[in-house]
């Protein structure tokens, strides 16, 4: 049987391991702590879902080298927290260990062995280099979530919408590995779609959530009327064209224009933007993974991003008012270790 163990089990954590573990095809543990915590060693893995709740049982634990090596480990907490708990995470991952990091934004590794980008972490991202040093990228496969999910208690996740999953190997390539990693995903009932570029998805998704998410968060507003007004809209679409020139020199070209991505984020409605939700909740926002890595990409290209940096910027100043950023002049407060 296989060793998976999920490192946050929010959300979008709690709802990959109460799928994963269901098939009963494998032992899914848990790093977690607090309420969430207790909640998974009293009542397992719980998912509400529109054709009914899902529930299976969990290994559950608050120090990951307590499991040992695992085959797979899916990080899915919030990128803030992730420099500081990388370390920790050294017994979880073994010779033939999958890191599959299911997360928003630009990832740690995501600039590395990019011809004509500088060496050097990105510090947005991975200060100092921590994470790097911590999971090698042999180990990571990377993926993007295409799924809407939140929590209606500690350790009970509601399933919003999606199901999509894009899986490929970081360095880009076809893989026995990342095929075995998809049928496994695909037999846990998510719609797999293979990628042998998955950089390139990565910087899509980004490109199309980078805009709505800090306007969202600085106006408390449903991407309708973000798009609804067309000064802001434009503001999106001219940092969209930044991040578009930015993604064609790593490699990530795309081929749509602002307006064919805002149409398709029209179709979805009125919906509340993960960053607005955590606004609301009073959790600290990702603006580094999201906005912060397309404005420090762009300085070490010497590409000017002033949409972008006013964005991140308004975004910025407004989450440290509240606490949801750390301030410049001092250390980032505490982040959960889990989501």
């Amino acid at each position: 049987m296989k060793r998976i163990c999920i490192v946050g089990a929010g959300a979008i954590g709690g709802f990959l391991g109460t799928r994963l573990a269901i098939t009963g095809q494998a032992e899914v543990s848990a790093v977690a702590r607090g309420a969430t915590l207790a909640a998974l060693e009293r009542d397992g893995w719980r998912a509400e879902t529109a054709t009914g709740a899902l529930q299976a049982p969990a290994r559950t634990v608050a120090d990951p080298a307590v499991l040992g090596h695992q085959d797979l480990v899916i990080i899915a907490v919030k990128g803030p927290a992730l420099p500081a708990l990388a370390p920790r995470l050294a017994p979880l991952i073994g010779a033939d260990t999958i890191v599959l990091p299911a997360m928003n934004g630009v990832p740690w590794w995501f600039c590395d062995d990019v011809a004509g980008f500088p060496p050097g972490p990105l510090a947005s991202v991975d200060p100092g280099g921590a994470i790097a040093r911590a999971i090698p990228v042999r180990h990571v496969v990377g993926c993007v979530v295409h799924v809407s999910c939140a929590t209606s208690a500690p350790g009970v996740v509601r399933h919003v919408m999606g199901n999509g999953l894009i899986v490929g190997e970081a360095r880009g390539g076809h893989s026995a590995r990342a095929r075995n990693l998809c049928d496994l995903l695909a037999h846990a009932g998510f719609d797999v779609t293979p990628s042998s570029d998955v950089r390139r998805d990565i910087w899509y998704k980004l490109w199309g959530n980078m805009t709505t998410n800090p306007v969202s968060a600085l106006t408390g507003a449903t991407s309708d009327r973000i798009l609804d007004d067309p000064l802001v809209r434009e503001l999106c679409s001219a940092a969209m064209r930044e991040a578009a020139a930015i993604g064609a020199r790593l490699g990530c070209p795309i081929s749509e224009t602002p307006e064919d991505r805002q149409a398709i984020t029209a179709r979805l409605g009125a919906f509340k933007t993960s960053m607005l939700q955590d606004v609301e909740a009073g959790r600290v926002l990702e603006l580094d993974a999201i906005v912060g890595a397309v404005h420090e990409i762009g300085r070490r290209l010497a590409m000017p991003t002033p949409f972008t940096d006013a964005l991140f910027g308004l975004a910025r100043l407004f989450a440290r008012g509240r606490g949801l950023y750390p301030d410049a002049t001092h250390a980032p407060p505490p982040s959960p270790a889990t989501r």
